[in-house]
């Protein structure tokens, strides 16, 4: 079963090492990454994304990662494991598709899903691409049950939520669509942001948001400094702004990372009165 390989994965000692003789699904994608795990038995996966392994960029337990091997995402190394299948991003470059079609490998390429909905269907298209249907119907089914029970039917609180350093993240994004759902309205969109951009700070003390929804990342260099330039400015004004953590590993990817995320963000707005 899907949910005992990802047990047995989590548990000490049971690593999936690399492939040796070719096949297996290769991904260059990090969102791909936390999809597979829980669709694949670990001995299926090949090789991930580097991106995983970044405590910064990763959507699965670093432990968890660090399991399996890593690609860069170049195309000479990923031609020459011979997988079955590559799962990239639809950014990848032209000349790393014509390599992989001249390659004669079976790829999949995916974008960057702005709702809960588009995130969904994408599980059902990686899930028939990899052999699980039913294991891809699954983590839908715990996508609906976690917006059933955390969507927000009041008033909307205003919030920005924040990635990084000076990076917010605007209208047109999933955590857009997650945010609404769970009873926030993003104040980036209300700056006119759109997607995820550089926030400066005079707008956030000219008009400051209810929430502001930060990394947990304490002490971390750019997100910390940047996070106390903001929270000093606003006392400094006598702005009441509810600040509460919203870990990094949730701002990156939909699929089985949207039950956590709204879990998360249903948290933070019933804590606000």
């Amino acid at each position: 079963m899907r949910g005992a390989a990802l047990l047995c994965l989590m548990a000490a000692g049971c690593a999936a090492p690399p492939s040796q003789g070719g096949g297996g699904i290769v991904s260059m994608n990090p969102c791909a990454d936390a999809a597979l795990i829980e669709l694949v038995p670990p001995a299926r996966i090949a090789s991930i994304s580097h991106y995983s392994q970044d405590p910064m960029a990763t959507s699965i337990p670093l432990d968890v990662a660090r399991r399996f091997h890593a690609n860069r995402g170049t195309a000479e190394e990923i031609i020459a494991m011979q997988p079955d299948l590559v799962v990239a991003s639809s950014f990848t470059s032209p000349s790393t598709r014509e390599a992989f079609a001249r390659a004669g490998l079976k790829t999949l390429y995916l974008d960057m899903p702005v709702t809960a909905e588009r995130s969904k269907e994408q599980m059902t298209e990686l899930a028939a691409a990899v052999g699980a249907v039913e294991a891809g119907k699954a983590i839908n089914a715990r996508i609906d049950q976690a917006l059933a029970t955390t969507t927000w039917h009041g008033a909307k609180t205003p919030a920005l939520l924040w990635i990084g350093g000076n990076l917010v993240s605007g209208s047109g994004t999933l955590l857009d669509d997650m945010m609404t759902r769970a009873g926030f309205s993003n104040h980036a969109a209300h700056y006119g942001l759109k997607f995820t951009g550089y926030l400066p700070i005079e707008h956030v003390v000219a008009d400051p948001p209810r929430a502001m929804l930060v990394p947990d990342e304490a002490g971390r260099d750019q997100s910390s400094r940047a996070n106390q330039l903001r929270s000093e400015a606003l006392k400094h004004i006598g702005s009441k702004v509810t600040q509460a953590a919203f870990p990094r590993a949730l701002v990156n990817c939909g699929g089985p990372v949207i039950p956590r995320a709204m879990a998360r963000l249903a948290a933070i707005r019933r804590s606000i009165q």
